[in-house]
């Protein structure tokens, strides 16, 4: 992979405000499109692409500004996610990712704890990994007096081999309570198998994990005072928050798909020999085709932008967030999730329309847009978001709290 030098960035001064950070993200995206096609195809575990983000500072975006983060915001966080899913789909993913397991201490730990994980992650440049799914059977906790040991398997756990640290999850032995912990990565106990091998997102190190007697101190419980957790209703955002983080990458990877195939088109592609048009972007077809995908595009942008300020809302005073703001905020969520899912789908599949037989080849790389979409909306089923904003419209219902609504 062709990277940028450490000293290009370090000379540079740090981005400044919200349109900076993008700007640096479009920096950072231009380099991994130079071989994106080249390193999907190799599947290689991409250390080159997270030193990168380490070196660009994205990966401090949220972190507090004294211990040199960038001192944003989600809506930027979601922006920047979106420009670096333009180029790679994997890599947007490990990156958003990476920014909510690094907002998971503030989500549910105390004051302290999220002040303490917060300051350390942007003074070390940590990139975050995260075993947690809810699919699989909870990890077991055991509390041997002043010290927690996690034991048992997730099937997934993205950014696995390049992670500094690991979110666990798990549940305390003999009780139906959750803990989270932050743990180094390369911990005893803890380990990653390498077994991710589907047809997308293929650089996202989202293999299986073994958690054999992963110990862990109490104080680095999240949320827990003297053994016992302190609820908050926005210890509830997770689910709202990693689904725009799903709904940006997926727009990310559309925009990708479309810039790229325009370019296919300008250069590339043959106009149809009886359509009477020298070139194939004058096909009246192709015209059409370009302005709808970019349409249905736009618009659900422009909704993800709109929902993501209205989050912020709640991120900026999260000792208020009532059950009604976190219903209402999931239901938003739910559609932007639900039209980014149907919008990505339908771009990343119908660039072939107008790009034309020769852009099926393997060196042009095109169909990883699609297989990217494809392998990652199947996370949960998009007919359950659009059933929360069925309900809420019908009912005024809101969604349940769980670990996907």
């Amino acid at each position: 992979m062709s990277t940028v030098a450490p000293s290009d960035w370090t000379t540079r001064p740090a981005p400044e405000g919200p349109q900076g950070w993008i700007e640096r993200a479009t920096e950072v995206a231009a380099v991994l499109a130079t071989d994106a096609a080249a390193r999907d195809r190799a599947g290689a575990t991409p250390y080159d692409e997270v030193r990168l983000l380490k070196d660009s500072g994205l990966v401090t975006l949220l972190g507090p500004v004294g211990h040199g983060g960038g001192g944003q915001d989600w809506p930027t966080a979601y922006r920047v996610i979106r420009e670096v899913s333009k180029a790679d789909g994997s890599i947007g993913q490990l990156l958003g990712y990476h920014y909510l397991w690094n907002w998971a201490a503030r989500l549910v730990g105390t004051r302290e704890q999220w002040e303490a994980v917060e300051a350390e992650a942007a003074r070390q440049r940590w990139f975050f990994g995260g075993a947690v799914n809810p699919r699989d059977k909870d990890v077991v906790v055991r509390d041997e007096g002043g010290t927690l040991v996690f034991s048992g398997r997730k099937s997934f756990s993205t950014g696995s081999k390049v992670s500094d640290v690991t979110v666990l999850e798990g549940v305390l032995e003999s009780t139906d309570s959750h803990v989270f912990a932050i743990v180094p990565s390369d911990s005893d106990g803890l380990t990653f198998h390498g077994d991710w091998d589907n047809i997308g997102q293929r650089l996202t190190e989202s293999g299986s994990v073994t958690l054999d007697g992963v110990r862990v101190p109490w104080s680095a419980a999240a949320g827990y005072v003297d053994k016992e957790f302190r609820p908050r209703v926005y210890n509830t955002l997770n689910v709202p928050t990693i689904q725009l983080v799903f709904a940006h990458f997926y727009l990310g990877i559309a925009a990708g798909a479309l810039e790229t195939a325009a370019v296919y088109t300008r250069t590339k592609a043959r106009s149809w020999l009886h359509g009477g048009h020298e070139r194939a972007a004058d096909e009246p077809y192709v015209i059409d085709t370009y302005g709808d995908l970019t349409a249905k595009l736009w618009a659900a942008e422009a909704l993800a932008d709109r929902v993501a300020g209205e989050g912020q809302r709640l991120h900026d005073a999260p000792d208020a967030v009532t059950e009604q703001d976190r219903g209402e905020f999931e239901v938003r969520v739910a559609a932007v999730k639900a039209r980014a899912t149907e919008v990505a789908l339908e771009v990343t599949n119908r660039i072939f329309e107008v790009t034309g037989a020769r852009s099926t080849a393997s060196a042009e790389g095109l169909d990883r847009f699609w297989r990217n979409v494809r392998t990652h909306t199947l996370h949960d089923p998009v007919a359950y978001k659009r059933r929360e904003v069925g309900r809420f419209v019908l009912d005024g219902a809101l969604p349940e709290p769980t670990w996907y609504s």
